[in-house]
């Protein structure tokens, strides 16, 4: 069954300080990331292109959204397997270069998921696991660079 999946989010610029774009530092980078009946997340560019340092950025959302599909693949995948995940974290790492013309791109994404089994006898399914998970994951999916993974599964 084909199904197809629309999503709306809303930016608005806020970085405007009385001037507009006049010049390359008379505006902040600053916007407000809007989504219906969720809660508004500011964000701004990364620091090393004149962001605020406070505000999350789009590189970020992107190594997050990596981050969050894989586990939520991962759980489903986890959940069909029979192997009983109690606890899950991930400090996920991106790489992005610049090129010359003053444009980038990431050129890779690493997982680090640790989880935490219900029983040792599931601890080398569940890291075979990640591997489905990736297969299934939507934003890796969409994205032309490697995402790989280095998981790490155990008991309490």
């Amino acid at each position: 069954m084909h199904r197809s999946h629309h999503y709306i989010t809303n930016v608005q610029w806020t970085g405007n300080k009385g001037t507009g774009t006049s010049g390359y530092r008379d505006y902040e980078r600053s916007y407000t990331l809007r989504i219906d009946g969720k809660a508004d997340v500011q964000g701004s560019s990364d620091p090393a292109f004149r962001g605020d340092k406070t505000k999350h950025n789009p590189e970020e959302f992107l190594v997050a959204a990596l981050s969050t599909c894989h586990m939520l693949s991962y759980l489903h995948v986890c959940t069909v397997a029979g192997v009983v995940v109690l606890d899950y974290t991930d400090q996920a790492t991106g790489t992005m270069e610049e090129t010359p013309d003053g444009g980038g791109h990431f050129t890779e994404v690493v997982l680090h998921p640790v989880v935490t089994v219900a029983d040792q006898s599931m601890v080398e399914k569940a890291n075979e696991l990640h591997h489905k998970a990736s297969q299934l994951c939507f934003i890796a999916n969409s994205v032309n660079f490697p995402v790989k993974h280095e998981p790490k599964a155990g008991i309490k």
